[in-house]
């Protein structure tokens, strides 16, 4: 027997669902409406006086006036906002800072609005309101929800809040899930990662969980914990347990490691949050990508990502995407974010409606020798390997290797096995093979005898969560590049002894 909250989501659910529909179904117009909404709101802001705002009528004057920015180019007005001024970027001050890890500039602070706010917590949300439509599956609203996070604990800042996005949207939990939700305040705010797992797991053994969302290198920690503690698989454990919530990483690389962790399948539901804006979740359980969100006061732009780093590449808007394209998005917020590259490469999946799925980081390839190989080549290459294998890859990173003691240059693949495979360099062929077949420039440096076919080295098992936990990420929100284009990460992992 339903609930009563159980059965209020169902209809709930369809009310939803067919809201989403008048924008998916007439996506150029939602954009072109999202457009002149933020054009006209900053036109008075001291960014849209510099950039004559009062003058754009279209994407092309836009283009024209706003060059594409960074986090560090647009830094001079953060700062200023930062330090309390109004009208800067957004009209007024904004309601938060999401305070992320910046790689060149130390912290990053991300401005949220009290337009923008809304749209992260809607979108997360619908993501479940449209699984529940699709499926018909409600019963996991009566059980309890864990969103394994940063903590809630914020600083203020010249009269501005700030903390990790994870935390400040859990201020925003709903009243009807309060108390679903898991876990207690007081573990949520335990700074040290293992620490509060050890805590979680203890306040969660006896609950009957429903749904666990998280990043899943993160999620797998705290599975793993819960196994050493009862010796059950996490699916007995939690009988209920039916609905896996993830974003921030492709799922694929860990989906048979969580489904033996488990020990049965469940349903799950991939978003793509970021400080910047909630972007696109997974609408459809059988559907390939992300449903790009283009009613949430985000205007989307998109450059090709090999033209990126061209004289002057050209931006387009969703009207003239094509499939299975890699692209930087670039996007304009109700935050105050203009022409802003967040650093990530998408694909479109589809464009009735329009999909996505998070390709790789513009910053974050392997191209030391032209080859241009992004992260989903990678994944896919890996996944591609283990196919018909018992092996079982808890974690890799690949690095390039310019300068070998002998022989040529090479891409070195760093993975750390749940479960080794019985032949090494039979599994390491198979690698190299797939990602011959997806990346020509790849294989003609291959066949070119400019790079020979890629090496594997062992990590000892915790050994990336070691690496993590070296440099002040481990937990939260933190995510181990698939790739870099230098050997900051192969050093690091051999300096602290890690390698095989």
């Amino acid at each position: 027997m339903l609930s009563l909250k159980a059965a209020l989501a169902k209809p709930f659910a369809k009310i939803i669902y067919k809201s989403i529909q008048k924008w998916a179904n007439n996506p150029i117009e939602t954009q072109n409406k999202v457009f002149q909404k933020l054009i006209s709101e900053a036109v008075s802001t001291q960014f849209g006086k510099d950039h004559d705002f009062v003058s754009v009528n279209n994407h092309n004057d836009f283009v024209n006036r706003v060059p594409v920015r960074d986090y560090e180019a647009l830094k001079p007005y953060v700062d200023r906002v930062v330090a309390g001024e109004e009208n800067i970027l957004w009209k007024g001050k904004p309601l938060y800072f999401a305070k992320t890890s910046g790689t060149t500039s130390g912290a990053k602070y991300i401005p949220i609005t009290k337009e923008s706010m809304p749209t992260h917590v809607e979108a997360a949300r619908n993501a479940i309101l449209m699984y529940i439509h699709e499926t018909g599956n409600a019963k996991f609203v009566d059980g309890k929800m864990i969103f394994l996070q940063g903590s809630p604990v914020l600083e203020k800042q010249n009269g501005i809040q700030l903390g990790r996005l994870s935390g400040i949207v859990a201020h925003y939990v709903p009243k009807y899930l309060q108390k679903n939700r898991m876990p207690s305040l007081k573990t949520n705010c335990i700074e040290d990662w293992e620490t509060k797992v050890n805590a979680i797991v203890e306040e969660t053994l006896p609950e009957n969980m429903t749904i666990i969302s998280g990043i899943p290198s993160w999620v797998q920690m705290y599975f793993e914990k819960l196994q050493e503690r009862t010796g059950m698989k996490v699916g007995d454990i939690f009988k209920n347990f039916n609905l896996f919530i993830f974003g921030g990483v492709n799922y694929e690389p860990y989906r048979a490691k969580f489904e033996s962790l488990i020990g049965r399948k469940v349903d799950s539901i991939e978003l793509y949050p970021a400080s910047e804006g909630f972007f696109a979740y997974q609408d459809k359980q059988h559907e390939k990508g992300m449903l790009l969100q283009l009613n949430s006061g985000i205007f989307y732009e998109f450059i090709k990502a090999d033209d990126f780093y061209t004289e002057n590449p050209k931006r387009i808007t969703i009207a003239d995407v094509e499939i299975g394209v890699n692209y930087v998005m670039i996007i304009s917020t109700t935050a105050g974010l203009w022409a802003y590259n967040i650093g990530d490469t998408v694909q479109f999946t589809s464009t009735k409606p329009y999909r996505v799925i998070v390709s790789g980081r513009i910053k974050h390839f392997i191209s030391a020798f032209g080859e241009h190989v992004i992260g989903k080549e990678v994944e896919q290459a890996i996944q591609e390997a283990l196919v018909g294998s018992d092996a079982e890859v808890s974690e890799f990173t690949v690095a390039p290797q310019i300068s070998p003691s002998e022989g040529l240059p090479y891409h070195e693949w760093f993975v750390e096995f749940e479960k080794e495979p019985e032949n090494i360099s039979a599994l390491a062929q198979k690698i190299d093979a797939s990602l011959q077949k997806q990346n020509s420039y790849y294989l003609d440096l291959i066949e070119g005898k400019v790079l020979q076919p890629l090496k594997l080295t062992k990590v000892k098992k915790g050994g990336f969560q070691d690496y993590m936990k070296s440099i002040g990420k481990l937990g939260g929100q933190n995510k181990l590049p698939r790739l870099s284009n230098d050997r900051k990460i192969a050093d690091k992992l051999a300096d602290l002894g890690l390698t095989k």
